[in-house]
């Protein structure tokens, strides 16, 4: 008697569980554990899920359908993955769907669409169409076939949904169902003699042949020319590529092809641009990097898990380097994680210059088909070895990882915040690189207070560099106070800093500029009554950005006209408050008319390679002073820096969170770091009202140590991590007072489970309303002592809870564990 099977689909969708399907008989041979498969959900809806478990147990509650289709011949999901997927979903109190949703390439994951096409009708029936139905019948029959989507599109009309569904009902019109494949693989077109014509004598007798078609003649001599330019290696060669090259057109290619000269065909080829490549060359480290590089070994062999700290330009990337040249001489691979895609443009000319096109890059600007090619890449160890990328790469299916590389672990980037999984790729690095027995190694200048807590308490080893790269010295740093007499110039130059800037420009020197806030003015304001634009859709003021002469809203992108006159009481008395990135590059360029000033920000940075053209136009000293937010700050290597000025060091000290001082201190060393990075010795510039802070006090000084001594003195007594666990409950809803309601509803029952002391709030978000909805918070504390899994488990059941309410269930609740 054979076997009835069945298998838990993950979706794509974030739903609580998995959802069991039942294997069809013929398809029991083909499926396996990774694969993708074709199921139905609800009435009518097809997805692509993922096979996550096969059993033979039924299921008791409901009569399981069936798996449409297996997809993949091989699983493009492997085991470790999977046990991975897992664990994000349990710590982070997320869905399985969801972590599909965000480990997957889009172009990998499929759903239907409604495709439309009509039923054939006589006269008499299409005379009962009304004028709207007609429209849409012709319309319809002249595509054959279209989506529901598109006919929406076509028609622009809200009410086509239910005049589809009623044609339908009418038999007019058929509904199907159509499952959409999105990845396909990049096809070319080549061509290459028909293969008798290498003999020589043929050749000629064609060419005597053309002697009266001389263009067909000129795109023979013209492939025969590439082919040998080649070196005979390759008898295909790119059609493109021989119009551009031989100045060849269609039409006589098309000839040629038509008299069996030339052979065209459609190939496959790599989205991914490998064309910057170099031999393997060795990496040379210094006396004092060796001596490093040996200890982070020695460290290894105790430890899976060892924190480099190293000063700024004491060339901790040559280490890297290092370890991954001998981890990929061992057929291992390697995942280098940064915390922001900008670093990804000189980390890859570095990696490949001694790595070759072992490497490959995995972030968001690449389109959905790049990151489903490399997926394969990694997946079939298909000649990538070494993935660089932001915190996305980490869900790449990696087989045989060897060691995991986390630069600049202290950034926040690593942190993901929406959507869910609301995960932090350092920490969950560490999970992964146990999974595949690997080596982790963190790296930064200004480690996170959770990463040097680890080392002390002996959880991870420690191996510290104090010194720059060679004959690199660390900058000097200056406070400027800017409520001394005669030192400040305008609103936020210093008289002492624009004379800096003057000298280095003499000297040929760059300029990098810090303001952490993009835009030309936070906003505008009423001199009159002190009225202030604010976004209808957040409790936020809209920031004046002037190249597009609009407010904009940082929060929904919500657009409104610069005001001419005050909005309450009608003045045209209106003055900007504060500034912003592009407000500094133009007060700067009438300072400096004939000095070369660009922008780094997420307004200049959009396009896909607009990131990696601005850093390599200043690489290349075509920009003279680069202005920028804290996408400055990220580790970028400039060799020509002579100055940094950090313009507004309050607005970063002021903000309110705990980690406010740890943060201030990473990000102004971070970006003093940019300067003098080779043999000249560069200067910072810190622009302030409070020169007296203790933080800047400790940046002056550049003692990290003081920092984490006092930082962690204060967590110890407030009960702050790494010292103890945060889950943050955002409630929201776009009725305040019901927001309210249910927020405190929340935090009572968590107060029964967890006591008194380890609930704060609720109270209102910083801002507390943002795209209309209304946002409350409450703070979890969970000693390290607990364990987080069973907390999430009395947490699981407030929510279910709550969900029992009926006036509660449109409220949307949120759950960041390590929210911060």
């Amino acid at each position: 008697m054979q076997l009835t099977y069945f298998a838990e689909i993950i979706l794509p969708l974030a739903v609580e569980e998995t959802y069991t399907y039942r294997v069809p008989n013929e398809m029991v041979a083909d499926i396996d554990v990774g694969k993708r498969v074709v199921v139905q959900f609800t009435r009518n809806k097809l997805y692509a899920g993922i096979v996550e478990r096969i059993h033979n147990d039924a299921p008791s509650k409901f009569q399981a359908k069936y798996i449409d289709a297996v997809i993949d011949e091989k699983p493009i999901v492997n085991q470790i993955q999977m046990r991975f997927w897992a664990w994000v979903a349990q710590y982070y109190c997320c869905s399985l769907g969801e972590v599909f949703l965000a480990a997957v390439p889009a172009s990998l994951r499929m759903s239907s669409e409604t495709v439309v096409s009509v039923l054939p009708l006589d006269i008499d029936e299409l005379a009962t169409l009304s004028l709207e139905e007609q429209a849409v019948y012709e319309y319809v029959q002249a595509k054959e076939v279209i989506t529901l989507h598109d006919l929406f599109k076509h028609t622009e009309n809200r009410s086509v949904f239910a005049l589809v569904k009623q044609m339908n009902e009418k038999g007019f019109l058929v509904l199907e169902e159509s499952l959409n494949q999105k990845y396909s693989a990049k096809k070319v077109a080549f061509i290459k003699l028909a293969n008798a014509l290498f003999k020589p004598v043929i050749l000629e007798d064609w060419f005597n042949k053309l002697s009266r078609a001389p263009k067909q003649a000129d795109a023979l001599m013209a492939y025969l020319s590439v082919f040998v330019s080649q070196g005979n290696k390759y008898d295909w060669i790119k059609k493109s590529e021989l119009t551009v090259k031989g100045n060849v057109g269609a039409a006589a290619i098309k000839s040629l092809v038509q008299k069996g000269i030339l052979v065209e065909e459609q190939m496959a080829i790599d989205r991914l641009d490998f064309a910057l490549h170099a031999d393997d060359a060795p990496v040379n480290l210094s006396d004092y990097q060796t001596e490093k590089k040996e200890a982070i070994d020695r460290a290894f062999e105790t430890t899976d898990i060892t924190l480099l700290h190293g000063v700024t330009g004491s060339g901790k990337t040559e280490i890297y380097l290092k370890l991954i040249q001998e981890v990929i001489a061992k057929v291992q691979q390697v995942l280098y994680l940064v915390p922001v895609i900008a670093l990804t443009t000189q980390l890859l000319k570095r990696l490949r210059k001694h790595l070759g096109t072992k490497v490959g890059v995995y972030h968001s600007k690449y389109t959905s088909n790049e990151r489903a090619e490399l997926w394969f890449k990694t997946l079939n160890k298909d000649g990538v070895q070494v993935i660089i990328g932001p915190r996305s790469a980490m869900f790449l299916p990696f087989s045989d990882l060897g060691l995991i590389v986390v630069d600049e672990e202290h950034e926040s980037s690593f942190k993901q915040y929406e959507p869910a999984p609301r995960y932090q790729a350092r920490d969950s690095a560490i999970l992964l690189a146990k999974y595949h027995n690997a080596k982790l190694l963190l790296g930064s200048a200004t480690p996170s207070i959770e990463a040097f807590w680890m080392c002390k308490t002996g959880k991870t080893a420690l191996i510290e560099m104090s010194k720059r790269y060679g004959k690199a010295k660390l900058p000097t740093l200056q406070l400027v106070d800017l409520s001394a007499k005669g030192e400040r110039q305008g609103e936020f130059f210093s008289e002492t800093l624009l004379a800096k800037i003057k000298q280095l420009l003499a000297q040929k020197e760059q300029v990098i500029l810090f303001q952490n806030r993009r835009g030309f003015a936070p906003s505008w304001q009423c001199k009159t009554c002190g009225w202030v634009p604010y976004c209808t859709n957040c409790d936020i003021s809209l920031t004046y950005h002037k190249y597009r002469n609009v407010m904009l809203c940082h929060y929904c992108s919500h657009t409104a006209p610069t005001p001419e006159k005050c909005g309450a009481c009608g003045s045209p008395e209106m003055t900007m408050m504060g500034f912003g990135t592009e407000r500094v590059e133009e007060d700067l360029s009438i300072i400096f008319p004939d000095v070369k000033i660009a922008r780094l920000d997420q307004d200049t940075t959009r396009g896909k390679n607009a990131l990696s053209k601005l850093i390599e136009d200043f690489e290349n000293h075509d920009i003279d002073i680069l202005v920028g937010t804290q996408m400055v700050t990220k580790g970028l290597d400039f060799e020509n820096v002579g100055l940094v000025g950090i313009l507004s060091a309050d607005h970063i000290l002021s903000f309110p969170d705990f980690r406010a001082f740890e943060r201030s201190y990473q990000l102004m060393t971070q970006v003093a770091g940019r300067a003098g990075r080779k043999d000249k010795l560069g200067e910072v510039l810190i622009q302030t009202y409070n020169p007296s802070h203790k933080i800047l006090k400790y940046i002056l000084e550049q003692d990290y140590e003081g920092m984490y001594a006092e930082e962690i003195s204060e967590r110890e007594q407030l009960s702050y991590p790494p010292l103890c666990r945060l889950i943050r409950i955002t409630i929201k809803h776009k009725d305040k007072v019901l927001c309210q309601q249910a927020a405190e509803y929340f935090a009572k029952m968590l107060r029964k489970a967890f006591g008194e002391e380890r609930v704060l709030g609720p109270e209102a978000a910083l801002i507390e309303r943002i795209r209309n909805q209304y946002i409350q918070n409450t703070l979890l504390k969970i000693e390290r002592k607990y364990s987080p899994k069973q907390s999430k488990v009395y947490l699981h059941e407030a929510i279910q809870n709550m969900r029992l309410h009926a006036r509660f269930k449109p409220v949307r609740i949120i759950i960041d564990v390590d929210p911060y």
